[in-house]
This record gives C-alpha cells, sequence and structure tokens, in this order.
C-alpha cells in the first residue's frame, strides 16, 4: 500500500522488469512537489507535504542527484536496479521505526549500484 503523499504510476513497476544499464530519469519541482519521468512517462509523485517531500528528498538521493529549484529539472542517469531501490523508498511509511533500516539499507544499495557516484553531496 501506497503513502498518500506518494504516487507510483504503473509504468515505473513495468519499467523495471527489463533490466537496463542507462535509464535517463528527469525529476521536476513544481508548485505541488516532485514528479520523476522516464523519456515523457511520469512514474513518482510525491505531493508538498512534509511525508511527501521527505519521500523526494530520499528519491533524489537514491537516484544521486539534488532536489531542482522550483520550477526547474534535474538529470539522473541510473540502472533500474537503481530504480527498483527508489521505488522501493518512497514506498516506505516513514513513521514505522522499522523503516530507518530499510531506507539505510535501501540507500546503500542504490549508491553501490551508482558506482558510489552521486551529485546529491
Amino acid at each position: 500500500m501506497q503513502p498518500f503523499n506518494v504516487k507510483v504510476h504503473d509504468y515505473a513497476e513495468k519499467l523495471i522488469e527489463t533490466p537496463r544499464a542507462h535509464l535517463r530519469l528527469t525529476l521536476w519541482q513544481h508548485e505541488n512537489g516532485l514528479e520523476l519521468f522516464h523519456e515523457d512517462n511520469l512514474m513518482i509523485e510525491c505531493f508538498l507535504t512534509p511525508s511527501g517531500m521527505l519521500a523526494g528528498g530520499f528519491l533524489a538521493q537514491s537516484l544521486g542527484i539534488k532536489i531542482p529549484p522550483l520550477g526547474e529539472k534535474t538529470l539522473a542517469r541510473v540502472s533500474t536496479g537503481v530504480l527498483f531501490r527508489s521505488l522501493s523508498i518512497v514506498q516506505l511509511n516513514y513513521d514505522v521505526p522499522e523503516s530507518q533500516v530499510l531506507l539505510d539499507r535501501l540507500l546503500s544499495e542504490a549508491e553501490a549500484q551508482r558506482g558510489g557516484s552521486s551529485d546529491a553531496t
């Protein structure tokens, strides 16, 4: 079950079914929150709520990028393995203490799969 602060679209789930080394993704911040696209397909929405933006921050971190300024976009190039972890991260319930353990592990795995590269520092 997804938190109401985040919406993962079916396209994202279908995209990770076929392993790929390079996916070009776009993270866009607008007045209602963050949206992640592959090509012109919306995959993830993180709504402008405390929990939604917390998930959005972890989403950007997992992709190795910074959240773009309002009205702007940031590009990321990642594998489907990284995207899988990003999808898992945004669907965590951060109110459950055990989620922190999963979050830490998923972020570490995403970083390792990106080869330790990150623009988020």
